[in-house]
């Protein structure tokens, strides 16, 4: 049954109609903000994506004006983060802090989520990338991507993987270097960084792909082999350390993104506003110089660009995904 229009609400809709005649500024974003923001984290606190948030938030807070607070969502693989995310009113008072895991290889893994990244969200910007290095046991007789992909092929499916889990970066890189190398290799998946690596450390596997903070430590020791950086430019940290695409593997690229996100449907001179405070910014927080040393660095962008790189990553992972038979459970 269709209720009546009561008057008190034909009064409100005049009231406001005529606010926004009056005050056009607000209407139309420009007086943006006026109140508190919350940033959802689709992550418990601690680790690259709390890091990134807060950064991204105390910077706003002082360009802005008003605070920006961070609010941890963790679970689910960030899906329930992002489903919450997802009902948020598009005024420009609720954004989220997502990455690469978050907008491109959860949707690519699960088919039965509630949410579309490139539909229901808004980009704004990047805010941050880190690589990977791909690490070997000292025992294992590879010193280079050509050494580690001839040793593969000869020990057809005896070379073995660790992962962070299934469907992580980590996991995804391993499935990324058997297809375009043509190799095969198991993979054994660990509850997060820390056992999969302990599990490298005293030689139960073979390879990782990890991030810098876990390995570059055990690299300098000797205690890992550094085989080659995922990206596409060597890292500055470790400059002797060659790229797996100038290894032989051309195009090989694998990077986690973290980047910041409205909701579908928010004013464009909000995302346009939010777009220019981070992007001539972030780059010049005092505490961004000191991501470098993790692999981290500050990287900005427009948000078409935003879009752009996360539609085609999707392409890039759904192909890796479907090649590999990677199969989770929903």
């Amino acid at each position: 049954m269709v209720k009546p229009v009561g008057a008190s609400l034909v009064t409100r809709t005049i009231i406001c109609a005529g606010l926004s005649l009056i005050f056009p500024a607000v209407a139309h974003g420009q007086g943006y903000p006026v109140k508190a923001i919350k940033m959802i984290v689709p992550n418990p606190p601690g680790g690259g994506s709390d890091t990134i948030g807060r950064l991204v938030s105390e910077m706003l807070t002082g360009a802005l004006g008003q605070p920006v607070v961070v609010d941890n969502r963790g679970g689910a693989g960030g899906r329930i983060a992002m489903e919450l995310f997802m009902r948020s009113v598009p005024d420009g008072y609720t954004l989220l802090l997502a990455t690469g895991s978050n907008l491109v290889t959860v949707p690519a893994l699960y088919s039965k989520l509630s949410y579309e990244p490139l539909k229901d969200f808004s980009p704004i910007s990047m805010a941050a990338t880190t690589s990977y290095l791909l690490v070997a046991h000292p025992s294992v007789p590879a010193k280079s991507v050509k050494d580690l992909i001839g040793l593969a092929g000869a020990r057809y499916g005896g070379l073995n993987y660790a992962s962070t889990g299934p469907g992580t970066f980590a996991h995804l890189g391993g499935e990324l270097l058997q297809v375009m190398a043509g190799v095969k290799a198991t993979h054994i998946a660990f509850k997060g960084s820390a056992s999969a690596t302990l599990s490298l450390v005293q030689g139960e596997t073979d390879i990782m792909f990890s991030n810098f903070i876990a390995s570059l430590s055990l690299v300098r020791a000797k205690r890992l082999r550094a085989i080659g950086v995922t990206s596409l430019k060597r890292s500055s940290i470790v400059p002797d350390i060659p790229t797996i695409d100038e290894s032989g593997l051309r195009g090989f690229k694998m990077q986690q993104f973290y980047s910041i996100w409205a909701p579908a449907e928010t004013n464009p001179e909000i995302i346009k506003r939010l777009n220019q405070e981070i992007v001539q910014k972030l780059p010049q927080v005092e505490r961004a110089s000191r991501l470098s040393a993790n692999g981290t660095e500050i990287t900005v962008s427009s948000p078409g660009e935003l879009g752009k790189m996360v539609a085609d990553e999707t392409v890039k992972w759904k192909k890796v995904i479907q090649k590999s038979g990677i199969k989770v459970e929903q």
